[in-house]
């Protein structure tokens, strides 16, 4: 087409080489192999301890999510407090822990606080030093035992589920405590009367006192 009115002329660049700038990912195979060889390094080279470290149970944020459990960033120093693990030894022992989270709720707190408990009861504590054991550090026996296991995974041994178990049955079965759309009626009801019924009780214990005098 061409060009109309006072417009800048066109000056078109296609010198710019761009095929080297492309980037591709054909090493991607490649890649996923070499970082599957570095985990069983790792795996290996830190074995019989786990690869990763405890996390607590944790709800999702937002009202959308918050019925989904996920693992947390750590466990906080209320629930270590409970649990009774001191909270530098906690990072030393393969918990992670989170200084900054808090307990909103008594329910995740025990939850945690069992979770940490059933670690602390199957953990197994290897001496710095085999000849002179401290207080806290596994038994000989222990030991042994664990040396010849598989290297393990904290995810798979304490896992987190989202599984959901629903009871049905008849609405018969279920007896109702109370009548809930009533409850929440007659709270509305009196929200909204509160100012109304306060004026006409000072205006009886006005009439009251006019009439005594």
């Amino acid at each position: 087409m061409t060009l109309k009115h006072n417009q800048q002329l066109p000056n078109n660049h296609f010198r710019k080489d761009w095929q080297r700038r492309v980037r591709v990912h054909f090493d991607q195979p490649g890649k996923k192999k070499t970082r599957r060889n570095a985990r069983a390094e790792k795996a290996v080279k830190l074995a019989p301890r786990p690869v990763d470290k405890l996390r607590p149970v944790v709800r999702c944020p937002t009202v959308k999510y918050n019925r989904r459990v996920r693992a947390g960033r750590g466990f906080s120093l209320a629930e270590l407090k409970e649990a009774g693990i001191a909270r530098k030894l906690a990072p030393t022992i393969g918990i992670s822990v989170d200084p900054r989270r808090q307990n909103l709720s008594s329910e995740s707190l025990t939850a945690n606080v069992e979770r940490l408990k059933a670690y602390k009861a199957r953990l197994v504590l290897f001496p710095k030093k085999a000849k002179s054991p401290k207080s806290g550090d596994s038994e000989k026996s222990a030991i042994e035992g664990v040396k010849d296991k598989a290297i393990t995974q904290n995810k798979a041994t304490f896992p987190i589920s989202n599984k959901v178990v629903i009871q049905e049955g008849k609405v018969a079965d279920y007896e109702a405590s109370e009548n809930a759309y009533k409850t929440l009626r007659a709270a509305r009801s009196d929200a909204r009367l509160v100012g109304k019924r306060e004026k006409r009780a000072k205006a009886k214990e006005d009439e009251k006192e006019s009439a005594k005098k």
